[in-house]
C-alpha cells in the first residue's frame, strides 16, 4: 500500500513549501506504517526533489517548462495518466488544492475528502477522518470508502511537520510523461503586493487582530499591547475588508505568509484561509470568547475571554514584568 500513497509537493523559489512535511505526517496518521511517495512538478525542480527525497519513499519528478507555474488544468490530466489504480493523493487544502482536487477525483473516479483536520482511524478500506463545518464551529466525523483510492486535501497547520530525514527516497524522472500538455488558461504574471509601512513576513512576534475586536475604535487597545510586547501588528481578512488596517498587514492565503516565533491571535475565528498563512510552528496564543472557535484547534495555548476585559490587564502585566 505504501507505493499507492502520494503527496503533491508545492514549492516556491526552489524550496518545498512547509505543507510538504505536514502532509507526510497526515499520510502516516491516515495510513499507519506507510511511507508516502512525493510528486514534484515544475521547471528546474531538481533541487526541490533532492530536498524532499529524505522524507519520502520515492520522488517522482516532472520537469517541464509548461509546468513552471502550478496550473491545475495541466496537472489534472498528467496525474490521471501517471497515478496507479487505487492510489490515494494528499494535497494541501489551499487555493491550488481546491483548484486541482475536486476535478481530479472525478476524473479518477475516486473518493474526494476535503479539508481534513484530524484522523479517527483506518478500518479495512474505510477511512474515518475529521473535518470542520460552519467555520470550525462543528467537527464532523466522516467515513469514506477508499477501496478505489482517494483525493484528500489537508488543512495547513492541522498536522505538525514530520522530522526531515526519516526516509531516503530515490528521485525518479517522469518528465517525459508531462510532454504535450495543453491548457486553455495560461499564467501571465505574478504581481507582488506592496510591502506597506512594515513587512510582517520578517517579524518574530506578531499580534494579530480579527473580527472579534468588535469595532475600529478598539484597535488602539491592541496597539498598546503590541508596543508593550515589542511586536508588530497584523490582522485577518475581515479587518482589511472593513478598511480598519492596510492589506499589507493581512495574514492568510489571500494575504501574507508569515513565520514568526510567537503569534498572538486576538478575536480570530481560525478559518483555514487565515491559518494557512501561518508557517513554522510558532508559539500560538489564541484569545477568543467563543470556546468552539477553530483557532483553538491549532493554538499552543487557548484562552476563552472577552478581549475588551483582558487586553488592558494583559498589557499592564507585560509592562510591569519589564
Amino acid at each position: 500500500m505504501d507505493a499507492k500513497i502520494f503527496v503533491f509537493v508545492t514549492h516556491t523559489d526552489g524550496k518545498a513549501d512547509d505543507s510538504a512535511l505536514e502532509l507526510v505526517t497526515a499520510a502516516r496518521s491516515l495510513f499507519p506504517g506507510c511511507t508516502p511517495s512525493a510528486l514534484v512538478a515544475g521547471s528546474g525542480v531538481g533541487p526541490v526533489c533532492q530536498e524532499v527525497a529524505a522524507s519520502f519513499g520515492e520522488v517522482w519528478k516532472f520537469d517541464q517548462a509548461a509546468l513552471a507555474y502550478p496550473n491545475a488544468e495541466l496537472l489534472r490530466p498528467l496525474l490521471v495518466k501517471v497515478l496507479p489504480a487505487g492510489a490515494t493523493l494528499l494535497l494541501a487544502h489551499n487555493t491550488f488544492g481546491l483548484d486541482l482536487g475536486p476535478g481530479l477525483s472525478v476524473k479518477l473516479g475516486v473518493t474526494y475528502v476535503p479539508d481534513v483536520v484530524g484522523v479517527d482511524g483506518l478500518e479495512g478500506t474505510t477511512l474515518r477522518a475529521v473535518r470542520q463545518e460552519y467555520a470550525g464551529q462543528v467537527s464532523s466525523h466522516v467515513h469514506c470508502d477508499i477501496a478505489k483510492g482517494a483525493v484528500i486535501t489537508v488543512r495547513p497547520g492541522a498536522f505538525k511537520p514530520a522530522d526531515a530525514g526519516a526516509a531516503a527516497g530515490q528521485v525518479v524522472d517522469r518528465s517525459e510523461d508531462a510532454t504535450g500538455l495543453a491548457a486553455r488558461r495560461t499564467f501571465v504574471e505574478l504581481i507582488q503586493a506592496e510591502a506597506g509601512d512594515i513587512d510582517i513576513t520578517r517579524e518574530d512576534v506578531l499580534v494579530s487582530v480579527g473580527r472579534g475586536i468588535g469595532d475600529k475604535e478598539n484597535i488602539p487597545l491592541v496597539e498598546e499591547l503590541v508596543e508593550a510586547m515589542g511586536a508588530a501588528l497584523s490582522c485577518s481578512r475581515p479587518i482589511v475588508d472593513a478598511k480598519w488596517l492596510d492589506k499589507s498587514r493581512q495574514v492568510g492565503t489571500s494575504g501574507k505568509t508569515v513565520k514568526p516565533r510567537v503569534y498572538l491571535a486576538l478575536g480570530i475565528s481560525g478559518s483555514f484561509q487565515h491559518v494557512g498563512g501561518i508557517k513554522g510552528n510558532p508559539f500560538l496564543l489564541a484569545i477568543n470568547k467563543n470556546p468552539k472557535a477553530a483557532i483553538f484547534q491549532v493554538a499552543t495555548i487557548g484562552v476563552v475571554a472577552d478581549l475588551m476585559e483582558l487586553l488592558p490587564v494583559l498589557t499592564e502585566k507585560i509592562l510591569k514584568s519589564k
